[in-house]
């Protein structure tokens, strides 16, 4: 295959510096899907947060250099991605290009829209780095990326149980219990960024996503192993989804149980691996007497997981539909964003 093929990665996005932090705080919180109040309450809401956050989250940031290693990590997922399509039967000759496309932080999405429209491709797919389909996300991206102008496309839609992906964290998670000394107790806790209770009860398939990728994953890992999906990042006085990965550790502790912690949702290491859950939720671990706290890292470059996104994206590019839900069960909530809707939903 000849073709000029641009790939568009989305993801969040984190602050290149301190002086970026609360700008990078404002364009989060100003994010309709985010808050989901009236534009007006919404702005004035960013900015106080932001001003508020701000402090804190540049000393957080201040741990790994000043900025959010995303962005870096990203582009070598981009690199490696690259060569994976490159190495598919008939991609060979295709000229593959990937695009960063952030949503709160540079490179922002309408950057990667002008950026794909000069490099001019036979066919555009996004991206999402979000493995379960989110409103907050991967819609999020989407609605920013038609809103700057962004060309006929291809969309990858969720991947919670895509093959590639879940042996990955299988093979992640094993080498984590390896290397702590492979303890007969030991409890998994898949933890995922939190979302408000309402957003799910609005239709937002998210958290059925996320137990889906775990159901997918319980098999390929020891039967002695115990789990716990939970999640972390809550932000606010409204009610979240639970339970909250910090009452999962004081659960393990009570039970004087060893954990494993597996960022589930996120597929590159930032504040939220390596601040929330490798300082704060550690030291909440060592407090309240868990024997052995270990955490399995985020997928990366991880060959596996890498070789899944190139599959994914050449499946699409060879299907018929412009949208692929990579999913080995239907849909389990009627997502009134679902990109999918007007082809059917996901595979039965």
């Amino acid at each position: 295959m000849g073709q000029k093929i641009a790939i568009v990665l989305f993801n969040l996005g984190g602050p290149d510096g301190p002086d970026s932090v609360r700008p990078f705080l404002k364009n989060l919180f100003s994010d309709p899907a985010i808050i989901r109040v009236p534009g007006p309450v919404r702005w004035m809401l960013a900015r106080l947060i932001s001003t508020l956050r701000a402090k804190s989250a540049r000393a957080n940031y201040a741990k790994m250099g000043g900025g959010s290693p995303l962005v870096p990590e990203t582009l070598a997922q981009a690199e490696a991605l690259e060569k994976a399509v490159k190495a598919r039967p008939g991609y060979e000759n295709a000229e593959v290009k990937t695009f960063l496309a952030m949503r709160y932080w540079k490179p922002f999405v309408k950057d990667a829209v002008a950026q794909v429209r000069a490099f001019n491709p036979d066919e555009t797919v996004l991206l999402p780095l979000y493995p379960q389909f989110s409103t907050t996300t991967t819609d999020s991206s989407l609605q920013a990326w038609k809103k700057a102008g962004g060309g006929p496309t291809k969309l990858i839609c969720c991947y919670p149980d895509a093959p590639g992906f879940i042996e990955a964290h299988a093979e992640a998670v094993m080498e984590t219990w390896r290397a702590g000394g492979s303890p007969q107790r030991v409890r998994v806790l898949w933890s995922a960024h939190g979302l408000p209770e309402k957003i799910i009860l609005d239709g937002d398939p998210y958290q059925k996503q996320v137990e889906e990728t775990v159901a997918a994953l319980r098999p390929l890992l020891p039967d002695h192993f115990e789990h716990a999906i939970c999640y972390q990042s809550r932000v606010g006085p409204v009610k979240w989804i639970g339970p909250a990965t910090e009452t999962e550790i004081e659960r393990a502790g009570a039970d004087k149980i060893a954990v494993i912690v597996v960022p589930i949702a996120f597929v590159s290491e930032h504040i939220e691996t390596l601040v929330e859950l490798d300082e704060e939720y550690y030291e909440v671990a060592h407090e309240v007497g868990v024997p052995l706290y270990l955490r399995a890292p985020a997928l990366g470059t991880r060959a596996k997981f890498i070789d899944e996104l190139a599959r994914l994206t050449t499946d699409l590019l060879e299907g018929p539909d412009p949208i692929l839900a990579a999913r080995t069960t239907g849909c389990v909530v009627a997502c009134p964003a679902c990109p999918r809707a007007e082809f059917g939903g996901c595979a039965a």
